[in-house]
């Protein structure tokens, strides 16, 4: 299909798709719409820039593919583009011989999503890639990186309006609605009609394309940045060995592109859709959230994970306490404010996090349903993947 279409969300994604488009289909109109002044002001520049290497992924799934595929690119893409692109490595850390099975499941996985270098390693190897570190073993991936990706999406809108597209900033899409042979698109200042529009929005899709089936609910992470009494100790990436039952990662220690050394982050249900300040939220969306079934199975069954989760974002001695497991001597005064993330996440109607990138198309509408962590790192390949669908 070579005609107008348009991208809705100027996140990382969004904008991977739009140049996509470009590059497979010279001679299309594409234009990016995004609310925002900027690109990039939501999920794509607000997490620890993490360049996921694919440890925790079930294979053959859509996230272990993409995820894989997508780091490559993804390098390849920072070092044409000037932006920072670092491997420092990962290591996974299990703090007791209990975790072991877990940690040795996650060896398993990345073997078989073929993260490159990966290997299980011992207390003393621990103490040779982290010396400050301790645990009773360890997954260490080297391949793990960190990069700045908000100037990877300022990198990619340039390179969009290079190819010919147009990135529309300040513009908020009000409603979709499908007409014969394409979709009628209404923003705060204009109405256009467009043969295929791609939904990008994260947390901003179940509002204008409602599906019954699935609903996107916001997680906000607090973070927290280590003292510069600390910061030397840590040369990597630290994390503990999560609980497989959950998409989240659990507290750990990052090292950014810019040397900044990151504690986090929680993962508590946001009272906004943009919720990274601790605000009122608006009454409207937690109305919506409190009224989808699939809300309340997930809080039944999991709530005392829900609220630990709300004890350590409320309690900087609770984040240190955690953090003390991998990295002796953290106190309170050592966590430092960072700005919060939130994670557009996708949850069933039985009450399940939507575990895998969740795609929905037809001919002339595309609508991305779930791209949480790691769909940044893997946010060329989706795009390849969402363009290769577009006439199936």
């Amino acid at each position: 299909m070579v005609g107008r279409i348009a991208v809705i969300g100027g996140g990382i994604v969004g904008l991977a798709v739009a140049r996509e488009l470009l590059v497979t289909r010279p001679g299309a109109e594409v234009v990016v719409l995004e609310r925002e002044d900027a690109v990039g002001r939501h999920q794509t520049g607000n997490n620890s820039g993490v360049v996921h290497a694919g440890l925790y992924y079930a294979p053959g799934s859509l996230k272990a593919e993409l995820c894989r595929r997508g780091r490559v690119r993804l390098k390849e893409f920072c070092g044409a583009a000037g932006v920072p692109y670092r491997e420092l490595g990962k290591l996974v850390v299990a703090t007791s011989e209990a975790e072991l099975p877990a940690l040795r499941a996650i060896h398993e996985r990345s073997l078989a999503n073929q993260v490159p270098g990966v290997a299980m390693v011992s207390r003393a190897k621990i103490a040779e890639i982290e010396p400050y570190s301790r645990g009773v073993a360890a997954v260490h991936s080297p391949a793990t990186a960190v990069t700045d990706f908000g100037a990877v999406a300022r990198a990619l809108a340039a390179e969009v309006e290079k190819r010919g597209g147009t990135v529309r900033l300040g513009t908020r899409v009000v409603r979709l609605l499908r007409e014969a042979g394409g979709v009628r698109v209404e923003t705060d200042s204009s109405v256009q009609r467009y043969d295929l529009t791609i939904v990008c929005a994260g947390l901003g899709t179940d509002r204008l394309a409602p599906d019954p089936t699935v609903r996107t609910v916001p997680f906000r992470g607090q973070y927290f940045r280590l003292s510069d009494r600390l910061r030397d100790r840590v040369r990597g990436l630290i994390y503990p060995v999560p609980d497989p039952r959950y998409p989240f990662l659990g507290v750990h220690l990052t090292r950014r592109f810019d040397d900044e050394v990151l504690v986090g982050p929680s993962a508590v249900l946001a009272i906004a859709r943009d919720g990274r300040r601790r605000r009122p939220g608006d009454l409207r969306e937690l109305l919506g959230v409190a009224g989808y079934p699939g809300f309340w199975r997930l809080a039944r069954r999991h709530w005392p994970a829900g609220a630990r989760e709300i004890a350590t974002a409320a309690s900087k001695g609770v984040f240190a306490r955690l953090a003390r497991r991998y990295l002796p001597d953290v106190r309170p005064a050592d966590l430092l404010p960072w700005p919060a993330g939130v994670r557009a996440q996708a949850l069933n109607r039985s009450g399940a996090l939507v575990d895998d990138f969740l795609v929905d198309s037809d001919e002339h509408l595309v609508i991305l349903r779930n791209a949480p962590s790691p769909a940044a790192t893997s946010s060329l390949a989706i795009a390849e993947y969402v363009v290769s669908r577009l006439g199936r």
